[in-house]
């Protein structure tokens, strides 16, 4: 997930900026990254617009309740990872399509004295690792308020009359405030790593500015421990479980349904939930699902990892350790993208604004996003 960012940058989960593999420059990175690179402009400028419409689509509607809350919050830290990710991407894409040959197999040291084919006007690191740990907090942040909306339609279908009173949009607010210190808590370690210094280039007896790493191996395995490891499966185990339990709700709520049809019954009608609710379920467990599946290439990389340490970027295994590393960040740009076709396709409300936004004519009365 934390992708291609250490020296072996080829990872989509926190690897460390500027020191991990030997050889920046392989064969098998190169043909990992032109594969998975070509579709990543599209998808940061796709994921910008759906999500600034999403902005937009809440301001009108009015952001008055949990739900609403938490998606709009949902948005803006989408927005955020996106932004903050683009250089980095930005990076790779020149870099796999520009290099020659004699760049394969270089160390850092020597890629960063070398002119390449396409020297840089300033150090490379501003765009390779700068925005990187920035950018995967604010995934953090989207994790988490996703985890939120699974835990939250959960008390809603367990506890539905003390729902309102339990989860009041003031409490959403201070919580989502939490959950933005809770992941720049968790990711401080590797956010402490980059200092922008002065360096002098001797070539013309000037100073330029660049980025220097600092205490790289001890707050890397600190964020391997904290992120990569324990929050990681914890925020996986969850959601899942959430799922599983809204899906089964579906499930029996479908059934009565079907029960009521033949006969009249009030027990039917007060454990069934109101079509209002089903699809409020159904858009929060697709927005889980993506997230589950968008973390399926990261969980698979640490799984074999446990298994066999040399699951790397370096070595036998490099190829494909490269390869599920590129699909995983390609994943959580999807992840971050395409919300916009849950909310149009199951909130009836959203559907409303949002055609409103795009048809001045339609003067359709719109309510709260989130009860719907």
């Amino acid at each position: 997930m934390d992708g291609l960012l250490s020296v072996s940058m080829n990872s989509s989960f926190d690897v460390t900026p500027l020191t991990v593999s030997k050889y920046l420059f392989t064969k098998e990175r190169l043909w990992s990254i032109q594969v998975s690179t070509p579709a990543w402009p599209f998808i940061i400028v796709f994921g910008l617009a759906s999500n600034i419409t999403n902005i937009l689509v809440f301001c009108k509607a009015g952001v008055k309740d949990n739900v609403s809350t938490l998606l709009f919050s949902l948005a803006m830290s989408d927005i955020a990872f996106l932004t903050l990710i683009s250089p980095h991407a930005c990076f790779w894409i020149i870099w796999a399509f520009t290099s020659s040959p004699h760049m394969l197999h270089q160390t850092l040291a020597e890629y960063e004295r070398s002119d390449g084919n396409h020297p840089w006007p300033f150090d490379y690191k501003f765009v390779f690792g700068l925005f990187y740990w920035p950018a995967f907090t604010a995934f953090d942040l989207s994790t988490f308020i996703s985890l939120s909306l699974g835990v939250m339609r959960c008390a809603c279908v367990a506890i539905p009359l003390k729902f309102k009173l339990v989860f009041t949009k003031s409490r959403t607010i201070k919580w989502v405030v939490f959950l933005v210190v809770l992941a720049v808590t968790l990711r401080a370690p590797v956010l402490s790593i980059h200092r922008v210094t002065r360096r002098l280039d001797p070539a013309t007896n000037t100073t330029h500015p660049y980025v220097s790493a600092v205490d790289i191996a001890s707050m890397s395995r600190i964020n391997d421990i904290m992120n990569r490891g324990f929050v990681i499966w914890f925020n996986y185990v969850v959601m899942v479980t959430c799922v599983c339990l809204l899906s089964y709700k579906l499930y029996e709520a479908s059934k009565i349904r079907r029960s009521c049809t033949n006969k009249s019954s009030s027990t039917s009608s007060a454990q069934s939930m109101s079509s209002t609710d089903v699809q409020v379920v159904k858009s929060v467990v697709l927005v889980c699902s993506i997230f589950i599946l968008s973390q399926l290439p990261l969980l698979l990389v640490s799984l074999i990892r446990l298994l066999n340490v040399n699951f790397k970027d370096i070595g036998r295994l490099g190829g494909l350790f490269g390869l599920i590393s590129n699909v995983s960040l390609t994943c959580s740009l999807l992840n971050a993208s395409v919300n916009i076709f849950v909310y149009y396709n199951f909130n009836s409300k959203y559907r409303a604004v949002f055609l409103s936004l795009f048809h001045s004519s339609n003067t359709t009365k719109t309510h709260d996003i989130g009860t719907h």
